[in-house]
């Protein structure tokens, strides 16, 4: 596995990343046995979060005794001093670690949320004070907001940010890396797959791969899924017309709007299945809608739950309107719903 040079923190890191967000459906024994083979395959770099349940649990427990070898990156979204600090602490806990490289505030994508974190008593001044004290060594910042990662990427006061980067979300390789790189930041690339939403591995890292400063930190969750991206690093890396024809062809499938499964709009307090029911006119697309109408049953019917609270509207980093969305496809359901029925 080739090493980069982690922007302005003197860390020489794999090529290629690792997301947390998958071990948190693994098992203890499965999630380690996937750890353990990204690092034989030469993965140093390992992100997660205060708030992927237990997934800083079952990368502290794969990494016991080679702590030294790996770069461990976490986050939180606490704006307030009190909340890091212990988020910190609690990281520090969960990694079996007495410091964390990289601690990032997690998804400052709003001025108010930035705000906050700068304000007197704010999340700000515990990371400095984490610092100070060794707990952690670098600061970096996620954003789903390109706009505002350029504003944060500008202060001098981090470290690396991370960003949503993959062939349908490629704003941020305009002002965005510019400015990381101006800054000399490490460049973290989020949802190199989209959400999920792109299928073809091979395509998405042949597209990332065109930037070598960037580091994708896609999730795992089967050792078969890092040994197809590993063995990507391996050869040379041509993009093709017909590689550029299905990037185009996922961009016309998604659209502009479309739900990358973070997850953050979850739990509904009417019980509607958001992410799954967000879902429906891919599959459909992609299945047939035969496949979509049953294999998808459940969360459809339980859109009808949906009363617009908009609960769902303050906690998507992506700004979509889901209600809207959600009667959209609830009304395709019912549609091929009752085309089968003919």
């Amino acid at each position: 596995m080739q090493k980069v040079l982690f922007g302005k923190t003197g860390l020489s890191v794999s090529a290629l990343g690792f997301g947390g967000i998958p071990l948190i459906r693994l098992g203890q024994e499965k999630a380690g046995d996937v750890l353990r083979r990204a690092y034989e395959k030469g993965i140093t770099f390992y992100d997660t979060a205060n708030m992927y349940l237990d997934s800083e649990e079952k990368i502290g427990a794969a990494f016991r005794g080679v702590r030294d070898k790996v770069v461990i990156a976490s986050k939180s979204l606490k704006r307030d001093a009190a909340g890091m600090a212990g988020h910190i602490d609690k990281s520090l806990r969960r990694l079996q670690t007495d410091y964390i490289d990289l601690y990032q505030l997690h998804q400052v994508s709003k001025e108010a949320d930035w705000q906050a974190i700068m304000a007197p008593g704010g999340a700000m001044e515990a990371l400095r004070a984490a610092q100070a004290a060794g707990k952690i060594r670098f600061i970096g910042f996620s954003s789903h907001s390109p706009a505002m990662a350029v504003k944060l990427a500008g202060t001098g006061l981090f470290s690396s940010v991370q960003i949503p980067f993959n062939f349908i979300e490629a704003a941020a390789a305009d002002e965005l890396f510019q400015a990381a790189r101006s800054g000399h930041l490490g460049i973290l690339a989020m949802k190199p797959f989209a959400g999920g939403m792109i299928g073809n591995a091979k395509i998405a890292f042949k597209f990332l791969r065109q930037y070598p400063d960037v580091l994708p930190i896609p999730g795992f969750d089967s050792v078969a899924a890092v040994d197809e991206v590993v063995s990507f690093y391996a050869a040379e890396n041509r993009i093709t017309p017909d590689d550029l024809a299905e990037m185009e062809r996922y961009r016309k499938e998604l659209g502009r709007q479309f739900c990358r499964r973070c997850e953050y709009c979850q739990p509904c307090p009417n019980g509607v299945m958001i992410t799954q029911a967000m879902g429906y006119r891919v599959i459909a697309q992609r299945m047939s809608p035969a496949v979509a109408v049953e294999f998808c049953r459940l969360p459809m019917e339980s859109t009808r739950e949906c009363n617009a609270c908009g609960d769902c509207l303050e906690k998507c980093p992506y700004e979509l309107p889901i209600p809207d969305m959600l009667k959209s496809f609830y009304g395709l359901y019912e549609q091929h719903r009752q085309d089968l029925k003919k």
